[in-house]
């Protein structure tokens, strides 16, 4: 019999303004994500990861995989680039009703899945990000949470995809690492409580990482 799956999806940021140590930081912080998530037997047997990313346009840059099977080459930044979030929400709710397996009379389907979204500013294509939000809300997503990074992030149009936004200060290495620390607690949390109808409780995050109250 084949274990219920817990369907992970990170949107990351690849715009211009994420060249440099952000993203250098970012690769780190995602290589430590999944040290850490493959070291929980909950999280091994269950968590299958997605990675988006956007820029000028929304690309599917790791397929839902199995975490043992996860192998991360580096995200890279191109030269320059608009904040196409509404795209990769677009893109990410095609990926979900392709990808969730739904529960039949036979057999149980994927757990609800969990969704992560890190952005240095604020969507270049506001009508579309909007208008995908809406269709977000209505597929039904254990738990989402949007990170704020950098000073440019704008919170409040986070908050209109989730109540669960986090900043970060600055877009260093010990930023990131923190939120991706953050991430993979998450996901264990959800992996060890799948099956739960309500949003899953997250643990607090670390000093890096401030919650949008």
């Amino acid at each position: 019999m084949s274990l219920r799956r817990l369907p992970v999806y990170i949107l990351l940021d690849t715009s211009g303004s994420m060249r440099g140590e952000p993203i250098h930081s970012v690769n780190v912080g995602l290589q430590a994500m999944l040290s850490a998530l493959r070291q929980d037997p909950y999280a091994l047997e269950s968590v299958h990861l997605s990675i988006i990313t956007f820029d000028v346009e929304a690309r599917e840059y790791l397929p839902l995989t199995p975490l043992d099977e996860v192998k991360l080459g580096e995200v890279v930044v191109p030269d320059a680039g608009a904040t196409f979030l509404g795209a990769a929400l677009e893109l990410l709710l095609e990926r979900v009703d392709r990808d969730i397996k739904k529960t039949t009379g036979d057999a149980k389907g994927d757990w609800r899945p969990l969704l992560f979204v890190m952005t240095d500013g604020s969507p270049s294509d506001l009508h579309a990000y909007r208008e995908a939000v809406t269709e977000v809300k209505k597929r039904n997503f254990g738990s989402i949470l949007a990170c704020a990074a950098g000073p440019k992030a704008k919170q409040e149009i986070l908050l209109e995809l989730t109540d669960r936004v986090v900043t970060l200060d600055t877009m260093d290495s010990a930023a990131f690492s923190g939120f991706f620390k953050w991430v993979s607690a998450s996901v264990a949390v959800g992996s060890s409580s799948a099956g739960v109808s309500c949003q899953i409780s997250l643990p607090p995050p670390p000093p890096e990482v401030q919650l949008v109250l």
